[in-house]
């Protein structure tokens, strides 16, 4: 008897799988921790590896399962008391995920990450090299932003208009995009994407797909729209994310059993956000990955010019600069009336940036070089 040929050839096709876990996930509504949940997710993933494909593991869970582990009855608001929430609830949900794995004859392995990791490009590109190695060693990575740091920096960064993860799903869809993943599955509470919200309207419809997640976000905000329901926006960005770098995404329920399963085989399940052409990796850390440091503010002659034609934004085309920024930061583009144009990586420092505006060009450096040359700068759509 022939198989039943997939609903979605492509996603069937992808050989590794990001799986993102989050936290309504992996606790019920008490705040306790849902094993049967966490162990279906561990026994997906495994069924992926014994398929011969490859599956990391993105997981939420650490500052809740901390705080069951402390009896507190509600997540502690206090920076220090929510790292060490983190600090403790990583522990168990790293001990959780490896006692299903090693049932199952699988080694799994922790890399806890930060914002940093992303900003600098050595090691954004040393934590590909490590995490190809768990791979090509049939570990499972089980990746998770390092709560009881990154607190701490989204704390400090928020004051400086930076954005920094915020929570676990634009780093799946950086780890998805940075490894050349083909499939991203986004776990959460609901069956997808909704073009109302299911909460207020019952004839609210389930988009099956999305070819443009930032039309999706377009629509966020209000409290009826098809991205608003709780932490949808964000996994609505991540796919966004996943999409403008080649990978598919999918944004599912995690609590229902084999959802994983059904969404790896190329079912229709959840929401499918199908992959674009994908940037070149240079161009996917200067868009996606590093936190922005500064902000060029652009003439509408520059505006035309890095727009229409094409072209690399020179000095003369740059009314103001803002933020202090080292030589190889990424920085913000934006027009006349504030509207974003795009993201690059600066040729030079901001001091020597404010001096080349005033006509004072850096030593080394001649007329026609650029501040942002154009193989360093990516455009929004």
């Amino acid at each position: 008897m022939s198989q039943p040929q997939p609903d979605r050839p492509p996603v069937a096709q992808a050989r590794r799988v990001v799986l993102k876990v989050g936290t309504r996930v992996l606790t019920h509504d008490t705040g306790r921790v849902a094993l049967a949940r966490l162990f279906a997710v561990v026994e997906a993933a495994a069924a992926l590896r014994h398929a011969g494909r490859e599956a990391l593991i993105v997981s939420s869970g650490a500052v809740g399962l901390g705080r069951d582990a402390l009896g507190l009855s509600e997540t502690p608001v206090d920076l220090a008391e929510r790292q060490a929430c983190a600090a403790v609830g990583q522990t168990r949900l790293m001990g959780l995920y490896h006692e299903g794995f090693a049932r199952l004859g699988l080694v799994c392995g922790q890399v806890l990450l930060t914002q940093g990791d992303f900003d600098d490009r050595l090691r954004y590109l040393n934590l590909r090299t490590t995490l190809e190695t768990l791979l090509r060693r049939g570990v499972v990575p089980v990746i998770n932003e390092n709560d009881a740091v990154a607190t701490d920096e989204l704390a400090l960064l928020e004051g400086e208009g930076r954005p920094v993860f915020g929570d676990n799903d634009k780093l799946s869809a950086l780890v998805a995009t940075k490894l050349g993943a083909e499939l991203l599955v986004l776990l959460t509470d609901v069956e997808g994407v909704y073009d109302r919200d299911p909460r207020t309207d019952p004839g609210a419809r389930l988009l099956a797909r999305v070819d443009d997640a930032d039309e999706v976000l377009a629509l966020a905000g209000g409290p009826g729209s098809a991205a608003s329901r709780g932490g949808m926006k964000s996994k609505v960005e991540a796919a966004a994310i996943a999409q403008r770098g080649g990978c598919h995404a999918i944004i599912a329920s995690g609590r229902r059993q084999h959802a994983i399963d059904e969404a790896a085989r190329g079912d229709a399940t959840g929401t499918w956000f199908p992959a674009g052409e994908g940037l070149p990796a240079r161009q996917r850390w200067i868009a996606f990955a590093a936190a922005p440091r500064g902000t060029l503010h652009l003439d509408a002659g520059a505006v035309e010019a890095v727009r229409g034609r094409g072209a690399s934004l020179l000095p003369r085309g740059v009314a103001r600069i803002e933020g202090e920024f080292r030589r190889g930061d990424v920085v913000l583009l934006r027009g006349p009336g504030g509207e974003l144009i795009g993201r690059g990586m600066a040729h030079v420092d901001a001091a020597a940036a404010r001096r080349w505006l005033e006509g004072e060009r850096p030593e080394g450096l001649r007329s026609r070089h650029a501040l942002v040359h154009r193989d360093h700068l990516v455009l929004e759509d």
